[in-house]
């Protein structure tokens, strides 16, 4: 009988190799399977280790395969095939005619200009499904409900997002402040840092949830913290408590806090640049990195978020409010 050899290549590093091969890039084979660079960079010293060759070489700016390095790609490309082959058809999905539940978390603030158009890509493409919407609760119970299988897909912004999840970018989108068009700062194109620390602050994240607060995360990057001086449970109540408070700012991507503007007497200020930008993103679980059914999900909400940038392009021409980062 065989014994099997100790050589530690496993199927996670074949497809990590896979893609490093195609795309000669650490970054983005990171962005592709929704992992840290450092994590793909370990990926790689590994497989250099086992295979005993460095694989990818760097060239001017670029890394391209050795020749051992393209061989072995080819030959492991014709094993995953025979691999996926075998697991991947076992597992019909048919969108169109699945009748399952999904459950999609998703930041609070995204609720006005994203949900809605996922929403609509859910209705025409899986008719039959029934989908469930809930804003994100506390960080330490996603990694728990995902490997349940109770939440199959989170649309996170807070800046350090834990990385036993797989993750993948979505959105970048700049911070302004939402004011009454009377409050004294309301004429001004931005503030420092200082200035925006000094003002009383309206958040719908719970102070005891700062973690999950794309303000309050970064501001703790930063080591320091803004003064709350109201929480309102739900999102939909910022508006109308931020018309009858004056005094009070809130903190918000452009494209909602646009939203805002448009439809109350509200002016916009410029976030101080120390705050960076709004990032938005994916997180899900291994568990179902390689289900159809999340595959397919993943991909509907990176096109929604594709065609959002193209639309918020053409209509803020002057100042890119929205950028894709994945498509």
């Amino acid at each position: 009988m065989l014994r099997p050899i100790e050589h530690g290549l496993d199927v996670r590093l074949m497809r990590i190799f896979l893609i490093l091969i195609e795309e000669c890039s650490v970054s983005r084979t990171a962005v592709r399977l929704g992992q840290s660079q450092p994590a793909i960079s370990l990926a790689l010293k590994r497989l250099r280790e086992i295979l005993g060759d460095p694989l990818l070489v760097r060239s001017g700016a670029h890394l391209v395969p050795t020749e051992r390095g393209a061989e072995i790609g080819r030959r492991i490309a014709d094993v995953i095939a025979e691999i996926d082959g075998m697991v991947l058809n076992a597992e019909t999905f048919d969108p169109a005619t699945d009748l399952r539940s999904l459950r999609i978390q998703a930041a609070n603030c995204l609720g006005t200009f994203f949900l809605p158009r996922i929403a609509g890509a859910l209705r025409r493409e899986a008719p039959a499904m029934q989908v469930d919407f809930s804003a994100v609760s506390d960080e330490r119970d996603i990694f728990e409900e995902m490997e349940a299988g109770t939440i199959d897909l989170t649309i996170g912004n807070w800046p350090a997002p834990r990385d036993n999840l797989r993750i993948a970018p979505l959105l970048d989108a700049d911070m302004v402040l939402v004011m009454r068009r009377d409050h004294p700062l309301a004429g001004r194109d931005s503030l420092s840092l200082d200035e925006y620390l000094s003002l009383e602050h309206l958040s719908p994240t719970p102070t005891a949830s700062a973690a999950i607060s794309p303000v309050d995360g970064r501001l703790a990057q930063l080591d320091r913290k803004r003064h709350i001086s109201m929480t309102v449970p739900e999102f939909t109540l910022v508006p109308w408590v931020l018309a009858a408070s004056s005094g009070l700012v809130f903190t918000s991507s452009r494209p909602f806090a646009t939203e805002m503007a448009a439809n109350m007497p509200f002016a916009l200020v410029g976030a101080p640049p120390e705050l960076g930008l709004m990032k938005f993103y994916l997180l899900w679980h291994e568990r179902a990195h390689h289900s159809p059914f999340n595959r397919w999900l993943r991909s509907l909400v990176r096109r929604v978020s594709q065609d959002l940038a193209e639309h918020q392009a053409i209509q803020s021409p002057k100042k890119e409010a929205l950028s894709i980062l994945l498509t």
